[in-house]
């Protein structure tokens, strides 16, 4: 079932508190009407006593899942790591003007299936990867220049790179999180390029405001991907694609 994007932003200004869901703001008929659907679709029961939609689990949880893929599937998924796609790694490579010898920074690397490619051009990549099995393939393809296992967010930043391209994860709007400490370790006049969930472009919290902010004062540009550009890695999440210059 896809959703339009006006009833994704209905669902993104919803008020929740555990089960109880609160739609805000004055909805003409036509949207009611297509906002309800949605979200009997995902097991919200209206409940006049209570005048809310109830949930069976947590309200926020449901609506952060239909926001990420625009549509009600049946199944949670926890959006943590999908491979890139190999169509989506030539993208990011093209967006991000690689050059040999430029350094590299790949955060949240998983497995290497972008930092494989951009090594294959003669880059010098730093991988970092939390979990310590993917950190291991990256190691035993022989992947990049260093390999830190570790939480990328708690890593301090230091301004020593020409390029991040990444791929990071999505749930709870980590990927701007990701994508904004990521920015701090690039040289002045580097470029970011990242993969990131839809929700960036239209969602209206303090977070995503403040990103399209930072895209819109440094002369970046969202690039939309196709639908279903993950499907092949499992999920079928909305992904567009950031570039972030650094100013000289």
């Amino acid at each position: 079932m896809k959703i339009a994007t006006n009833v994704l932003e209905v669902l993104d200004q919803a008020e929740t508190d555990g089960p109880r869901l609160v739609l805000t703001g004055q909805l003409d008929r036509k949207l009611y009407a297509d906002t309800n659907k949605v979200l009997e679709a995902a097991g919200g029961k209206w409940n006049r006593s209570a005048k809310a939609h109830l949930f069976d689990g947590d309200a926020a949880d449901v609506m952060e899942q239909i926001i990420l893929t625009g549509e009600v599937v049946s199944a949670k998924q926890e959006f943590g790591y999908f491979p890139t796609p190999a169509a989506v790694v030539e993208q990011l490579i093209e967006l991000a003007d690689l050059r040999a010898g430029m350094t590299v920074l790949e955060p949240s690397a998983g497995r290497g299936a972008i930092a494989g490619p951009i090594a294959a051009l003669g880059c010098h990549v730093d991988c970092i990867e939390l979990q310590r099995d993917n950190a291991l393939a990256i190691s035993d393809a022989g992947i990049g220049r260093d390999l830190a296992v570790a939480d990328f967010l708690t890593v301090e930043p230091s301004p020593f790179c020409d390029r991040v391209v990444m791929n990071p994860p999505f749930a709870k709007q980590a990927d701007i999180r990701h994508v904004t400490h990521a920015y701090q370790f690039l040289k002045p006049g580097g470029l970011l390029v990242a993969v990131m969930s839809n929700g960036m472009t239209f969602r209206n919290t303090t977070l995503t405001r403040e990103f399209r902010a930072l895209i819109s004062s440094t002369g970046g540009q969202v690039v939309p991907l196709p639908e279903g550009a993950f499907k092949e890695s499992g999920t079928g999440v909305n992904t567009v694609i950031a570039v972030l210059p650094k100013p000289a």
